[in-house]
């Protein structure tokens, strides 16, 4: 079996000590000859995996998330887990309750569709990410590590919704963007928001929808008012810091929309999350055919032009190719 680690977590080895990459390829060997070591992560096709730290020189325990075809196997997510070292009938319990609520939250109806979106975001987004490092890297250092299924799947909890694959693996992959000088790195200088922001802004918006839906009660139908529904998870804010417009993921249809709190009008988003990832990671490959904005330089971080400062103007140095 073929095992593949991408750049990306080889970066995040690196970076968690020096005998983490060591451990990492270890682990590589171990699939290899074990494809199904791992457990059930609740998305379709990806396992993790733990590794003691112990076992290794200058290495923290690790948690280590792989998608499993019929001929490879691929490390996707890398993060350092607490060094509790519980004892072996508390894991067995952590490992109980994680699988059981894997599979009580109600997963895509086709397995095969589910695993080829999981495959379909993380490829978009190392596109992305691998641009941002070669070519922006104030962006790059900008964007937060991935969240644990534990994280997640607490959010889910939270929402009181099911949280889409694609948006789950984009969560797993980078937990929110803290803007590259205060830009955010997706079109528009949009940020991922972070998952904390994420349950703020849903709380927020939901409480003024049932204040709606008491007004709602006294008017006709034409002249009732939707701010919000339960199905919406905000995803992008307009900024890092900025939050009173930005885009939805509708979890009834899967594909975004958009929100503002300036009262204007929703605009034309069809998008699906993976093909506005695609199509970003298409805009920062080949500038020159980008239809919808125009990325740029300006220092070490990404710039999109239709939302720049126009004080920042004569700093900004398109991309060419």
């Amino acid at each position: 079996m073929k095992v593949e680690i991408q750049p990306d977590v080889r970066d995040i080895a690196a970076q968690l000590g020096a005998g983490v990459p060591y451990a990492l390829k270890a682990l590589a060997g171990q699939l290899a000859d074990d494809p199904g070591m791992g457990r059930p992560s609740g998305l379709p096709g990806v396992l993790t995996v733990t590794v003691d730290g112990n076992m290794f020189e200058d290495c923290p325990d690790l948690s280590v998330g792989y998608i499993r075809e019929p001929d490879r196997i691929e490390i996707r997510f890398l993060r350092a887990t607490p060094s509790t070292e519980p004892s072996t009938d508390a894991q067995e319990q952590e490992q109980e309750q994680e699988q059981e609520q894997g599979q009580g939250r109600d997963q895509p109806g086709d397995p095969a569709t589910a695993a080829v979106t999981v495959r379909e975001v993380a490829e978009a987004w190392r596109r992305i990410t691998g641009w941002l490092k070669r070519n922006a890297p104030g962006s790059y250092a900008a964007l937060r590590a991935g969240a644990s299924p534990a994280a997640v799947a607490a959010l889910e909890e939270d929402l009181g919704i099911q949280i889409p694959v694609e948006l789950q693996v984009l969560w797993l992959l980078t937990a929110g963007d803290d803007g590259g000088d205060g830009w955010g790195c997706l079109p528009g200088n949009r940020a991922l928001m972070p998952l904390d922001a994420v349950a703020a802004f849903y709380r927020l918006m939901m409480d003024a929808q049932a204040r709606e839906d008491t007004l709602n009660a006294d008017r006709s139908e034409d002249d009732r008012i939707t701010v919000w529904k339960a199905t919406w998870i905000p995803v992008v804010a307009l900024g890092p810091a900025d939050s009173t417009s930005g885009l939805y993921l509708d979890a009834a249809s899967g594909y975004l929309g958009r929100w503002s709190r300036y009262n204007e009008g929703p605009g034309e988003v069809l998008d699906t999350l993976v093909t506005y990832l695609e199509e970003t990671a298409d805009m920062l490959d080949s500038p020159a055919l980008a239809t919808r904005d125009k990325p740029g330089l300006i220092g070490g971080a990404l710039v999109w032009l239709s939302s720049i400062d126009p004080a920042q103007e004569g700093r900004w140095q398109p991309l060419t190719g």
